[in-house]
């Protein structure tokens, strides 16, 4: 879901590359004059009428892409903040959901190779995860693995 503001911000920084790509362009060609020439005064139209304007479009297209950055970051956060809003809980399931009941009641423990938490087996961290294997009992004794913070797992005593 995108909003109208989101899409205003993209010639900005279209705006901001094309004077970076102009700014570039014009110091060249007062750098490409300036070294043909021998006496200073003969250089002076060169960097007057390139080399100067292109460093201040670079400056301007530096300003106008951090701005147009600013405004876009600024756009989704709002739009984010506008979802959040949107899925406040209404129901009592949400509300104890909320007051400190478990995500995750599943009694198989996942873990993800590589990591370093295991997890219930409908944790959102690993649910839907193909990757996610069953845990391996050696690294739970071993403490290599800790317990997920969501999902709050208890060890299985066989």
């Amino acid at each position: 879901m995108r909003t109208a503001r989101l899409r205003t911000v993209h010639p900005v920084q279209w705006a901001g590359w094309a004077a970076l790509a102009a700014g570039a362009v014009l110091c060249v060609l007062g750098w490409y004059g300036v070294s043909g020439e021998r006496y200073a005064e003969r250089q002076l139209p060169y960097l007057a009428s390139c080399t100067v304007p292109g460093a201040a479009l670079i400056v301007a297209g530096a300003v106008l892409l951090t701005h147009g950055r600013g405004a876009l970051a600024a756009a989704r956060v709002e739009e984010l903040y506008g979802l959040l809003v949107a899925a406040e809980p209404t129901g009592a399931e949400e509300s104890t959901a909320a007051a400190g009941a478990p995500l995750a009641v599943s009694g198989d423990l996942l873990m993800v190779p590589g990591g370093t938490l295991w997890h219930r087996a409908d944790c959102p961290l690993v649910a839907g995860k193909v990757e996610s294997v069953p845990v391996d009992a050696k690294l739970l004794a071993s403490g290599e693995l800790g317990p997920c913070p969501i999902c709050e797992p208890v060890e299985e005593t066989d």
